[in-house]
This record gives structure tokens, C-alpha cells and sequence, in this order.
């Protein structure tokens, strides 16, 4: 039998190429694709416009109905996640492809491991069918 290959753990070696840059960018894919962060955006753009629209008019600071000023806060933060989003999953397609080749690493070797074992079953059948023939005669 062959010795028992060493198994890596793609997740560590994964983590450890990381740039900084592309740790943040995984951060900011896995906050912003949460509900937290979803009710956090609905909250604030909900507060944004009542505030804007049942405030007193002295303190109303983006006037109805445009709401020019949400809109371009709204569009800058899309501008800046959207990239960082896309980033985020272009590394997380690469961690599972990572994932997808050590699968497969596993996979061969336990195949040369089973056609091992059942060439040797094999063989032991073979054995215990002469050990019979032999008991028989």
C-alpha cells in the first residue's frame, strides 16, 4: 500500500495569497450581500425621503420629489461597491476553482487507493478459491 498522501487545505493557502487589497474586497462582497446591510440601505433610504418630504421646510435638505441629492449619494455608492463586488466574487470564483483541483487531487488518489484494495481482493479471492479446491479434492 502507499503511503497516506498529504491532504492541503486550499482554504489556508487561499487565504495566505491574498493582497490586502483583496481581503477588503472579500469583506466588503461578504457585508454588503447580507440582509443586515439590505435593511440597513431600505432604513436609510426610508428615513432619507420622509425626512426630505415631512420635515419642516427649513430643514428639509434635498427637495421633493427629485430627491437630487439622494440620488447622487445613491449612485456614487453603487459606482464604488459594484466594482468591489465584482472583484469579490472573481476571488471567490478562484477559491472554488482552488477548491474544485484539490477535490480532484483527492478524488485520483482514492481511486489508486481503491483499485489497490480490490486488485488485493482480488487476489484473495483467487486464493480462497484454490484453498477450496483443495479442501474439496
Amino acid at each position: 500500500m502507499d503511503k497516506v498522501a498529504h491532504v492541503r487545505n486550499v482554504n489556508i493557502e487561499h487565504l495566505a495569497k491574498l493582497t490586502q487589497l483583496e481581503r477588503f474586497a472579500l469583506w466588503i462582497t461578504r457585508h454588503i450581500g447580507t440582509m443586515g446591510f439590505f435593511i440597513f440601505v431600505l432604513s436609510w433610504t426610508a428615513l432619507w425621503i420622509s425626512w426630505n418630504t415631512f420635515a419642516p421646510i427649513g430643514l428639509r435638505f434635498d427637495a421633493f420629489p427629485a430627491f437630487a441629492v439622494w440620488l447622487f449619494v445613491s449612485n456614487m455608492i453603487q459606482l464604488f461597491f459594484l466594482p468591489l463586488i465584482m472583484v469579490g466574487q472573481n476571488l471567490g470564483a478562484r477559491h472554488s476553482e482552488a477548491r474544485a483541483e484539490a477535490d480532484f487531487e483527492v478524488n485520483v488518489h482514492a481511486e489508486t487507493q481503491i483499485e489497490s484494495i480490490l486488485n488485493h481482493l482480488e487476489r484473495q479471492h483467487e486464493l480462497i478459491l484454490k484453498i477450496i479446491e483443495r479442501i474439496e479434492k
